[in-house]
């Protein structure tokens, strides 16, 4: 896979979509169709990409909205409580840098 079709490019608006690599830039593609994708896109991608790399994204990372991330957990067979992105954050941390 040398370079992403361009049906894909709404998804990468904020990027310079010809400069994009399938092959390097994985874990963004994903999560961005997860996120964003339509059927189409969806289907791209669960070709192109090993599903260990969409359940690797619900397990490690915090990018996705709650409504996607319950969604791809019910497809990818993952329980709410093991996906990042719907763990609450500690309450140990300041809210901001500066409270006063």
């Amino acid at each position: 896979m040398k370079k992403l079709p361009g049906f894909l490019e709404k998804y990468f608006w904020d990027t310079d979509f010809t400069k994009i690599d399938p092959e390097q830039s994985g874990i963004y593609i994903i999560r961005r169709i997860m996120e964003y994708g339509d059927q189409k896109a969806v289907a791209w991608m669960r070709k192109n990409y090993p599903e260990e790399e969409m359940r690797e994204i619900l397990l490690r990372y915090r990018g996705l909205s709650r409504k996607s991330a319950r969604f791809w957990g019910l497809i990818l067979d993952i329980q709410e409580e093991n996906i990042l992105c719907l763990k609450r954050r500690s309450n140990g941390m300041p809210q901001t840098a500066w409270p006063f």
